[in-house]
């Protein structure tokens, strides 16, 4: 079935254009000539996309707008205007517009404009079909990614779930190492019993013992009663040790012997205690070269390791920055009772364009704040903490003295000059993170003069 198109303009000569020209690109078209008979022909049926002109008797194009984007928030709207002023296309923009044109526009221009609109909306549709698929497979818990990297890690853990054996988990501070131990659990036949994680980066060395193995009273100053451990708790679940590389040698020992025997002794204590429990191990640090310094102890590393994944870092799978980008932004949103369309595309490229030194975890504080600040339906790049808009954003943000599209492409260019620079120069790697074509990245680099002649 074709898209359906509304055109409103009081002109009968440019209601008529209009409607041949849609109709020709296989569109179906239906033209009226005020706001207040759109609307009801909006409340009636469903149009996947609303052509208004701005200057119109009685309700006009803005008021439209806003009207639509009020009670059909979901539905995008163009907007044609024979004032070529940035003030009435930015104010467009921020309501909720898609794009506009001005009039005179060549039909070709028209075509294009409504062509990348119903592209955009149709990898949106695609993009929340992959999501839903990706969520719905299997009980992943907030675990977002499209890139083939991610499929890997999770095809990975998916297929070890069933097993018993220990996994070892590597990866930066971020990365969500957490989230892979949980999907594991999750997918197993300990579902049903705990989950229970313990960061061994968090505790004092002399309360770590006694969190991973309990105390028996009177074992230490303050220890007024016994204690179970981290172990008795994940009996028949998963025990998730988190910065397994900060553990001292002599609790090392401790965790090398549940693994050969699954059993221990609390702090302080005499009594032999056995437990059920699955390892799921996780660092940031490098375990084989601390094996070489002496730090980490060899045999518990290959116990620990009968099963390594690596998680990679949010830089080197940026295909995921969107996707996820989109989750947060939905979870936060829900969270504040916020009504939020989306993220604008420009506020895309940045984020693609940025190291994500803090990988997934920064990506979520950056989504975050952009929902507390945000006083549209849109995140725009004025949400965005200054290191995200590049040198001279605030400027990009408030120069009234360009038009919009001299704006939009002084900051695309910096983008790509900032990308370029990030990828030593390569082209492949620049349009891959951006999400654009390599053809397209070159026409855009002749474009600003970027190009070696």
């Amino acid at each position: 079935m074709s898209e359906k198109i509304l055109i409103v303009d009081d002109e009968p000569g440019m209601r008529s254009l209009l409607t041949r020209v849609m109709e020709k690109e296989g569109y179906s078209a239906a033209a009226v000539s005020a706001g207040e008979e759109a609307m009801g022909l909006l409340e009636a049926e469903d149009w996947q996309l609303v052509i208004a002109d701005i200057d119109m008797p009685g309700m006009d194009g803005i008021e439209l707008l806003k009207r639509i984007r009020s009670e059909r928030a979901d539905t995008p709207v163009i907007m044609i205007t024979a004032y070529a002023t940035v003030e009435t296309a930015v104010e467009a923009m921020k309501l909720g517009a898609l794009d506009y044109i001005t009039k005179p526009f060549q039909v070709d221009e028209l075509k294009i404009v409504v062509g990348k609109v119903f592209e955009r909306q149709r990898l949106i549709s695609e993009k929340r079909i992959l999501l839903d698929e990706i969520r719905n497979r299997y009980d992943t818990r907030g675990i977002v990614g499209v890139s083939r990297r991610m499929k890997d890690v999770m095809d990975l853990a998916l297929s070890v779930a069933p097993s018993r054996a220990s996994v070892l988990l590597e990866g930066e501070s971020g990365t969500g190492k957490e989230l892979v131990a949980r999907a594991i659990h999750d997918n197993s036949e300990r579902c049903d019993r705990p989950f229970v994680v313990v960061n061994c980066g968090a505790l004092a060395e002399g309360v770590l013992e006694s969190e991973l193995f309990g105390h028996e009273r009177g074992a230490f100053s303050g220890a007024i009663a016994t204690r179970k451990g981290r172990f008795e708790l994940a009996d028949r679940g998963t025990l998730f040790i988190d910065e397994v590389g900060e553990l001292n040698l002599t609790a090392q020992v401790k965790l090398l012997r549940f693994l050969q025997e699954h059993e221990f002794e609390r702090v302080g204590g005499t009594r032999v205690l056995k437990s059920d429990a699955r390892i799921i191990a996780a660092t940031n640090r490098d375990l084989k070269a601390m094996v070489r310094e002496g730090k980490f102890r060899e045999d518990l590393f290959y116990r620990l390791n009968v099963v390594h994944i690596r998680i990679p870092p949010l830089r080197d799978r940026m295909e995921d920055v969107e996707p996820l980008a989109d989750f947060f932004l939905d979870k936060y949103a829900s969270q504040m009772n916020k009504k939020l369309r989306g993220i604008a595309r420009e506020v895309v490229v940045a984020l693609r364009a940025y190291e994500w030194e803090g990988n997934v975890r920064e990506l979520e504080n950056v989504i975050e704040r952009a929902v507390v600040l945000c006083k549209s339906d849109t995140v725009t790049l004025r949400d965005l903490p200054e290191e995200l808009r590049g040198e001279g954003g605030e400027e990009y943000l408030s120069d009234g003295d360009r038009t919009l599209t001299e704006i939009v492409e002084s900051f695309e260019r910096q983008i790509l000059v900032r990308a370029l620079e990030k990828n030593r120069g390569s082209q492949t790697k620049t349009a891959g993170e951006l999400g654009i074509k390599r053809t397209t990245l070159r026409y855009k680099m002749d474009k600003y003069g970027m190009l070696d002649r």
